[in-house]
């Protein structure tokens, strides 16, 4: 077999061993994935999507400004107003009326209202949108009930412990997570903190309610 031929049959073998060696890779997962069943990553990215966006009873604040050539003058506040969502997720402006706020981003909410303002009444509209200090509410038995500030994704037992953990007269099965659609889910502490599956996310305008232990 001459040199040219071995050589030849050295190429394929190699390119054959890369082919196999990539079809027969690492089995574990991936870091990031689209697949909507993958538990860890999906659950925790939908989280912090839900957490972004705005809530019913939420106070948000909105700032517009435009350029000297608006079609028409409007009571619109450059140095922002705050809108209160109310119960069908909307808040009121001037002018439009009525805009889906719950479930939308600020990004998202700023679009919205530069849409209802422009070319009806302004050429020109910047929108800012930002929420009000978001918080959330635990009370019942705890050692400091009350309003506490949403800082980033926090949990049933985190909120609870953000506010001084249970109080020796509290209920560990007896614990209410109300949303403001009114959605209530009943939340047993010991077990929330065994297992995170257990323990649901807090969004800003939730309430937390720890019963009292009846002995």
């Amino acid at each position: 077999m001459n040199l040219l031929m071995k050589l030849s049959l050295f190429a394929c073998a190699a390119v054959f061993t890369g082919i196999m060696l990539s079809g027969c890779g690492s089995t574990g997962d991936p870091i990031f994935t689209d697949n909507p069943n993958a538990p860890t990553m999906t659950g925790s990215a939908t989280n912090a999507d839900q957490a972004a966006r705005f809530h019913i009873g939420e106070t948000v604040v909105v700032a517009t400004s435009t350029g000297s050539d608006s079609a028409a003058p409007g009571p619109i506040s450059a140095a922002g107003q705050n809108y209160l969502i109310a119960e069908d997720g909307t808040i009121s402006l001037p002018l439009v009326g009525r805009v889906q706020a719950a479930g939308k981003t600020p990004g998202e909410l700023q679009d919205d209202i530069d849409k209802a303002y422009v070319p009806r009444y302004f050429l020109h509209l910047t929108t800012t949108v930002n929420a009000q200090s978001r918080v959330y509410y635990v009370g019942g038995e705890v050692m400091h009930p009350g309003p506490e500030v949403y800082v980033g994704q926090t949990t049933v037992t985190t909120a609870i412990q953000a506010a001084g953990d249970l109080s020796q007269f509290a209920s560990h099965k007896r614990i209410w997570l109300t949303r403001p659609d009114g959605t209530r889910i009943e939340v047993n502490y010991d077990k929330a903190l065994n297992d995170p599956a257990q323990d649901p996310p807090v969004f800003p305008g939730d309430k937390i309610e720890v019963h009292r232990r009846y002995f």
